[in-house]
């Protein structure tokens, strides 16, 4: 099958992770007999410096033409004044609004090679193998009233949580599909303590979980579910999350694995039922890290494996997708490390010879 995706590199160590996860797809490509028809397009401050804006809208209008996008990363300390007219995370916004990304998926492996690798305990940390589902659209990013202002007392500032019902229920229905899929256990996360907002969402998880009857259904405060975390990483299989609480929690769990370098993401405008295909975007979350961009020692491995979420979400290319984190455990396994996971004793490797150690074992 011939398939379009559309590549944004973006900012910092964008294009050089990304250049390797479109080696591994070309790879997979050819052994597999798909053809993937490849157009390159600018975001974030490298747009900005080329056109004036973060994101033209012609390259918008194309990306939404593809299949799916392979992002990057944008931003940094060039790009960082507060009072510019236009931002490199612009870009990133209008990609979600127009695409309609509402989910974003980040699954947190702690792979047995790298177990010793965290700074958590190796006994807390066999066997985690979490999927975190955090919206993307809503809640406190962008509600509305927003902004500050000067009053007889003193600046005054307000930030506006909003939900809606519909907005609730697509994603705790990738949350339960998720858990369908996995090993049917999901922990939404609320503070239904505290705010309407959280009850709301509780009550339409609760009515969900009738519609779900495979799936064990388990509320959770977001201050317990930070604590457990890293208590008691192995009790999550699926975790659910607003906007503001799924940023955080995500976040949080990268601590696990060792390294934001070995974890992808998935961002979605559709659920992901069984065999079904959906527009999405994905990446890896360590974003744009200005400080080694250039220097050819960025760890590509969480760009190739979303890569493999692109193949199985996307393309309806499962078992492919299978096939490169296969690679990337096997790699791992052998020993060699990209220097955030290396010790003293480990000769680390660039970008480019971690990538062509994914390819060997790929072939």
């Amino acid at each position: 099958m011939d398939f379009k995706i559309a590549v944004m590199p973006g900012d910092g160590i964008g294009p050089e992770v990304v250049a390797q996860g479109v080696a591994v797809l070309q790879a997979v490509g050819k052994a597999s007999g798909h053809a993937f028809e490849l157009s390159y397009h600018d975001v974030g401050g490298i747009s900005i410096d080329r056109h004036g804006t973060a994101l033209r809208d012609e390259d918008l209008d194309a990306v939404a033409e593809a299949d799916a996008i392979l992002f990057g990363s944008v931003g940094g300390p060039k790009w960082d004044d507060p009072t510019a007219p236009t931002r490199p995370e612009d870009g990133l916004l209008a990609l979600r609004k127009r695409l309609g990304l509402f989910a974003n998926l980040r699954p947190v492996k702690v792979f047995p090679a790298l177990v010793d690798a965290s700074v958590l305990k190796p006994s807390v940390l066999h066997g985690v193998d979490v999927l975190v589902v955090r919206e993307l659209t809503g809640g406190i990013y962008y509600g509305r009233p927003r902004g500050r202002k000067q009053t007889k007392r003193g600046w005054s500032a307000v930030d506006t949580m909003r939900y809606s019902e519909a907005e609730i229920r697509r994603v705790l229905q990738v949350g339960f599909e998720s858990a369908r899929e996995r090993r049917k256990h999901l922990c939404s996360v609320d503070k239904a303590n505290v705010l309407e907002t959280s009850r709301l969402w509780r009550r339409i998880a609760t009515e969900m979980a009738e519609e779900y009857p495979d799936v064990t259904l388990e509320h959770m405060l977001v201050d317990t579910c930070a604590m457990q975390l890293v208590q008691r990483p192995t009790r999550f299989d699926v975790i659910v999350a607003e906007n503001t609480f799924g940023d955080i929690l995500t976040d949080e769990a990268a601590v696990l694995s060792a390294s934001m370098g070995l974890l992808p993401s998935a961002s979605l405008a559709g659920v992901p039922v069984a065999g079904a295909t959906t527009m999405g975007m994905y990446e890896p979350i360590h974003g744009s890290a200005p400080d080694i961009a250039g220097k050819g020692i960025a760890n590509p491995i969480a760009t190739v494996l979303s890569v493999a979420l692109m193949l199985r979400y996307s393309l309806g290319l499962s078992e492919e997708g299978a096939m490169i984190e296969a690679a990337v455990e096997t790699v791992l396994q052998e020993g060699h490390r990209t220097p955030d996971l290396a010790t003293e004793n480990d000769t680390a490797l660039g970008t480019e010879d971690m990538g062509a150690r994914i390819l060997d074992a790929l072939s």
